[in-house]
């Protein structure tokens, strides 16, 4: 993947929507920066068994993220879904397979991609806060409920793209 990530500096006085904006961009590239330098082989890899995650289906998760609740809950766009594969888990949620055969070159650049658009859309999509939005999985709720929830999305997997990483290749780093 792609070396020399940088994480940007967070805002840490500004208005909300730049706080939460530069937040998650830090989010985002600290995510990126725990996949650079693999190879496929190593993106693939269970690394911390009995889970099945990888850090290449948080990838795909993580564009899934971006696209369900930045761009369709909040911005109202109809956003574009890889066909990445799928099943469903006991519990009847959807998943991504990891014997999705597209290459992890493509789910990177469709990752960055996802971002992108988001960005492209976040001031738009955030400008009143309090407006209430329809989702299927919490009912109504405001932007910033799902805002957060997508801050809390972005922390639980860093911190599982920290354990996979390590695993992988010993490294570390906040």
């Amino acid at each position: 993947m792609v070396r020399g990530v940088v994480r940007p500096h967070r805002v840490l006085s500004g208005s909300w929507g730049e706080v939460i904006a530069s937040n998650l961009d830090y989010h985002r590239a600290t995510f990126r920066w725990k996949c650079e330098g693999l190879s496929e082989a190593q993106l693939r890899r269970r690394a911390v068994p009995p889970s099945e995650l990888t850090l290449l289906g948080l990838m795909r998760h993580l564009q899934g993220v971006e696209r369900h609740w930045l761009q369709r809950t909040l911005a109202g766009t109809t956003p574009a879904f890889p066909p990445y594969k799928t099943y469903v888990t006991a519990a009847g949620d959807e998943w991504y397979d990891d014997s999705d055969p597209t290459p992890a070159r493509e789910v990177y650049e469709d990752y960055v991609r996802a971002c992108q658009e988001s960005r492209e859309v976040f001031a738009r999509a955030t400008a009143d806060t309090a407006r209430i939005v329809p989702n299927t999985e919490f009912g109504a709720t405001d932007v910033r409920f799902v805002l957060e929830h997508v801050i809390e999305e972005y922390a639980r997997h860093v911190g599982h793209a920290d354990l996979l990483r390590e695993a992988i290749d010993g490294s570390t780093g906040e």
